[in-house]
């Protein structure tokens, strides 16, 4: 057996719904030679049934990395995956983004040394988010934008991160005003390269705590490629209520600090230093 090439680090909490219609998306990837490591941040059991059921119906090893809910602990999680994965090179990702079946293809065709990959995602409103089923996603029926509208979807511009390819792709990735960071649902790197940052700042809750890995990553001489356009992902809708202001300004401060003294490394993250 060949040894795991990639791991793709997924996040959840308790949305086994979501969960499983991810996990389908992956069981349809032209790229073969990875692993899943489910980084779970406290769900209750049905996410664990869920798993164990799903693991034998699914062409890859899965991974389920727990620990005991403590409110918004993702970048401990995160972490404890991350230690956990065979593979030399990470695809991270939420367990709301529906991976196109070209998703990690695009991921390992753009990377290199030096570089890490920073994605994006389409979202779907709830309506649309409910009714995909296992079939749509097994045929890719629910990533065509005609079927899309048939189900409600409006025209947008947004709606290029679908449709685009060839040159017209390569432009929107060239153009875009959107910077390249390091984006939870859709970003990947050499696992030697977030070691030696020490993962995630496990200080950090909800609210850009996936771009300060970034910034450290920037300062550390990394450089970005931008793949909006290519390495599509749906998000299926949710609610947010675990979002709470303090989070988001603490987490702003700990960023502020990483730029302005230009770290490259956490002492709160996966060695605690």
């Amino acid at each position: 057996m060949k040894p795991i090439d990639t791991s793709v680090i997924i996040s959840t909490y308790n949305n086994p719904k979501w969960l499983e219609k991810v996990l389908w998306s992956f069981d349809v990837q032209t790229y073969q030679n990875f692993e899943v490591v489910i980084a779970d941040d406290g769900s209750n059991k049905e996410t664990a049934e869920l798993i164990d059921s799903i693991r034998l119906k699914v062409s890859f090893p899965i991974q389920h990395i727990w620990h005991e809910d403590n409110g918004f602990q993702k970048t401990i999680i995160l972490n404890k995956a991350t230690v956990a994965s065979k593979g030399t090179y990470l695809v991270y990702t939420d367990g709301d983004c529906m991976a196109r079946n070209d998703f990690l293809q695009v991921h390992i065709n753009r990377r290199e040394a030096g570089y890490f990959l920073s994605g994006g995602y389409f979202k779907l409103p709830m309506n649309i988010s409910k009714l995909i089923s296992e079939d749509d996603i097994k045929t890719q029926r629910c990533f065509d934008i005609d079927w899309l509208k048939k189900q409600g979807l409006k025209s947008s511009f947004k709606n290029n991160k679908i449709t685009a390819k060839g040159l017209k792709q390569k432009l929107l990735n060239a153009l875009t005003p959107t910077t390249a960071t390091w984006n939870g649902h859709n970003a990947s790197g050499y696992k030697t390269d977030v070691i030696a940052a020490n993962g995630y700042d496990e200080r950090m809750q909800y609210g850009g705590e996936d771009r300060e890995l970034g910034e450290r990553l920037f300062n550390a001489g990394l450089k970005a490629k931008q793949i909006r356009y290519s390495a599509i992902c749906l998000h299926l809708d949710h609610e947010r209520g675990y979002v709470k202001p303090e989070m988001i300004e603490k987490n702003l401060m700990i960023r502020a600090t990483t730029k302005s003294e230009k770290l490259t490394k956490t002492v709160f993250g996966i060695e605690k230093l």
